[in-house]
């Protein structure tokens, strides 16, 4: 009889260990930091939390991301990775070949990701045919975003041509308005740089120079073009800008302290946190010219060990390519959803015309990576194209010799 019991209590323990089910755990590497940033990235939080998950946050403030790739770096090298970070574009390939990075192909054929996601971004979360990233949103970079009131007082309309917008920013200028709120960052510099090479190389003309990167129009009397409007848009920031975080330049917009602001729509999720309204508060429109420059915030899964991780990277996955998380989001950081087939029922003006001009651009072949933004070009190449683009911004160094430094530094950075 006490055999039989022990052999009972014995099978029962047995069979409770093979039902326990790994607990979710994801440390979340990630540079949202600011307001409307911040609010998007709780929305996750959330929805982790209410499937049972448990998040460690890891914010890491500055730099467009690059602080946050410094801290990633430290943390691979340590052999310590976080369970996800925030990559996205040619650095999530970089991290594959590196061999850190973990799959969740499982995951994104279960939830059936290649049927509504365009294939143009799909391309970017995948790994030599494998799933190694879930993308959050697509952004679109080449905007123009202005403070109505102080638009209407001066009797200007949104630019649809560069010379408008200078024309504007003189008018401006001459009412003591500041035309242009700009942060004197290295990445804001190359923001604002390549909004105005699309404008006026022209789609074709910004694939050859920052996809092909060919020598022959990174030279050439176009490109010359782009670096003397850089410098006559270099006349309309007011001295304060060296080291201004890019939220606190839209404040500057906001408080009318400022006309405008070349920023991605992240840029709109600050006046939609700060309860302001789109065509009653602020005004957006696309830069002067053709095409659409898109920013795709993803997540990667990074190789850790532990069910528990694992668990937590599988949810995290399904959870940020869900319908319920693409929506909200979407509306609280000011992009647009990834998937496709998210009704767009509840966002504003702004979004709607970021969807169908996304829609045309990519018929139409003019749907490109953002260089900037790290989607188009690896780290070298692109961080060689800024490092000429804010060195002209922030000397008198002259059109014709920024294009000569920008085909040599490019030359060398392979």
């Amino acid at each position: 009889m006490k055999n039989y019991v022990f052999c009972a209590v014995s099978s029962v323990a047995l069979m409770s260990a093979s039902v326990v089910v790994a607990e979710p755990q994801a440390e979340v590497l990630h540079w949202w930091t600011s307001g409307g940033e911040a609010k998007s990235v709780a929305v996750l939080q959330q929805e982790f939390a209410d499937n049972g998950g448990t998040w460690t946050d890891m914010p890491v403030a500055g730099g467009g991301g690059d602080a946050a790739m410094s801290a990633l770096r430290a943390r691979v090298l340590a052999g310590n990775a976080p369970t996800a970070v925030q990559l996205k574009g040619p650095a999530i390939q970089e991290w594959y070949e590196e061999g850190v990075l973990a799959d969740i192909s499982s995951v994104a054929e279960a939830e059936g990701w290649a049927d509504v996601l365009p294939a143009s971004i799909a391309g970017h979360m995948k790994c030599e045919g494998t799933w190694c990233a879930a993308p959050v949103n697509v952004h679109r970079v080449d905007w123009i975003w202005a403070n109505a009131d102080v638009l209407e007082v001066n009797g200007i309309a949104m630019p649809t041509t560069w010379d408008e917008f200078n024309a504007a920013a003189e008018k401006l200028q001459a009412a003591g308005i500041i035309p242009l709120a700009h942060g004197g960052q290295a990445w804001q510099d190359a923001t604002v740089f390549e909004a105005v090479a699309l404008g006026l190389l022209g789609p074709d003309g910004f694939h050859k120079a920052f996809v092909e990167l060919d020598e022959a129009t990174l030279t050439s009397p176009e490109m010359i073009a782009v670096f003397d409007q850089m410098r006559t848009l270099r006349g309309y920031v007011d001295p304060n800008f060296p080291g201004r975080d890019w939220n606190l330049a839209t404040a500057m917009v906001m408080n009318g302290e400022a006309a405008f602001q070349i920023m991605g729509d992240w840029a709109k999720g600050e006046f939609l946190a700060a309860g302001k309204a789109p065509g009653e508060d602020f005004l957006c429109a696309s830069v002067p010219g053709e095409g659409f420059l898109y920013n795709v915030d993803s997540f990667a899964m990074f190789d850790v060990d532990g069910e528990d991780n694992q668990a937590g990277q599988a949810l995290l996955a399904k959870l940020i390519v869900g319908q319920s998380f693409q929506k909200v989001f979407n509306l609280n950081k000011g992009s647009i959803p990834a998937r496709v087939d998210v009704a767009l029922d509840e966002f504003d003006s702004c979004a709607h015309l970021s969807a169908e001009d996304m829609a045309a651009s990519s018929e139409g072949g003019s749907l490109l990576p953002s260089y900037a933004h790290g989607m188009a070009l690896r780290g070298a190449q692109s961080g060689a194209i800024t490092d000429v683009v804010t060195s002209h911004f922030n000397s008198d160094m002259s059109s014709e010799e920024a294009v000569q430094q920008l085909a040599a530094a490019i030359a060398n950075s392979f």
